[in-house]
């Protein structure tokens, strides 16, 4: 998919943004930690971010950054042991969704708030068809008659324009192909409207066409039901025509934070550079790829100081002896450029190509 950004697509989806204050959902310095016999891995390590009705924030970074952990401890599926919120607040519509109990958490998630998974496959149940599947959503929340249920499922598979959807309703998940099952997973999210839906992944092991569809389907079906939609991914170019901000994680912590056009135009951190110069361009015809040099770090040993610095071309000591905050990235003379963040010391450096 292309990486560009027009400026006329970047104003239409902020048109569809609410425009109030309040966000729909507010993460403060969360932390997430798993206890194992190894030791202590530290996944999320002070997240901070915010999502608004309407708006798409895409959360980036390489396996083993703390995307889906944070998504995971968000929907209250963190697997506990040996996983562990150590701290922080997830506001949800005003409320601290950690102070809440396991029945209204149930009660909040897939009616208020709902996740797509990665692998379709591995996340359908293989012995119930899928109408029976979606139409379970409409039985545990509503009350609905089985008849009834089965008739929103139609609907559902409809709407994610599954073909021959009623002939369809009772086939099982392994009879559809790798996109229907990722539009079922979409129809699932979808089903009691809510306000927010985090999709994990959701174009892992589908090819480019029918990326771009799941991705096309999902930018219309929110902006028809207007919900807040986290897209976790390690790839930017799947959400370069379908974000309106990103976040870009490192070994649990936020390193960037831009608005979509602003980050591919000029990233401010050596680790979303490398990212980027890693996309394959037409232009670059023949060349030797771009690779980030060296694996992420491992989490029971995070590095001291930046936890980049290993990989980091830029990396100097004060990398290697201090972790660096987010800073307000600003323009040369000084005028702070909203929505960016930075946490590398020396991020002026790299916004500016240096």
């Amino acid at each position: 998919m292309s990486t560009s950004v027009s400026s006329a697509s970047a104003g239409s989806r902020a048109d569809t943004v609410d425009s109030s204050d309040a966000p729909l959902l507010q993460v403060n310095d969360l932390h997430v930690e798993f206890r194992t016999r190894d030791g202590v891995a530290k996944a999320v390590n002070g997240v901070d971010y915010s999502v608004r009705a309407g708006e798409t924030l895409a959360v980036l970074g390489e396996s083993g950054s703390g995307k889906s952990v944070t998504a995971q401890a968000i929907m209250g599926i963190l697997d506990s042991p040996p996983g562990h919120i150590t701290g922080g607040e997830i506001i949800f519509k005003g409320r601290d969704l950690l102070k809440l109990g396991s029945e209204d958490r149930r009660q909040i998630r897939g009616a208020q708030m709902a996740m797509i998974f990665q692998d379709a496959l591995s996340s359908l149940n293989p012995v119930h068809t899928v109408g029976a599947q979606l139409g379970e959503m409409y039985r545990v929340h509503k009350g609905s008659s089985r008849k009834e249920a089965t008739a929103k499922a139609i609907e559902l598979m409809d709407r994610v324009r599954i073909p021959a959807a009623k002939d369809r309703v009772n086939d099982y998940p392994h009879q559809f192909s790798g996109g229907m099952r990722q539009r079922i997973m979409i129809a699932m999210a979808l089903a009691l409207e809510p306000d927010l839906i985090i999709a994990d992944e959701p174009t892992t092991a589908l090819d480019v066409t029918v990326q771009a569809q799941v991705m096309d389907l999902l930018a219309e079906l929110q902006a028809e039901y207007h919900m807040g939609l986290i897209l976790i991914t390690h790839d930017l170019g799947v959400v370069a025509d379908v974000a309106d901000k990103i976040a870009v994680m490192y070994a649990g912590r936020i390193v960037e934070t831009a608005p979509v056009g602003e980050l591919y135009a000029r990233p401010a951190h050596p680790y979303t550079r490398g990212l980027l110069d890693s996309i394959p361009r037409l232009d670059q015809k023949g060349q030797e790829l771009y690779a980030i040099k060296g694996l992420p770090p491992n989490l029971l040993h995070i590095p001291a100081g930046c936890a980049f610095n290993p990989r980091c071309p830029r990396a100097q000591e004060i990398c290697r002896q201090e972790v660096p905050r987010l800073f307000q990235v600003t323009e040369n003379d000084g005028t702070e450029l909203a929505g960016r963040g930075s946490a590398c010391f020396f991020w002026k450096e790299t916004l500016n190509g240096e």
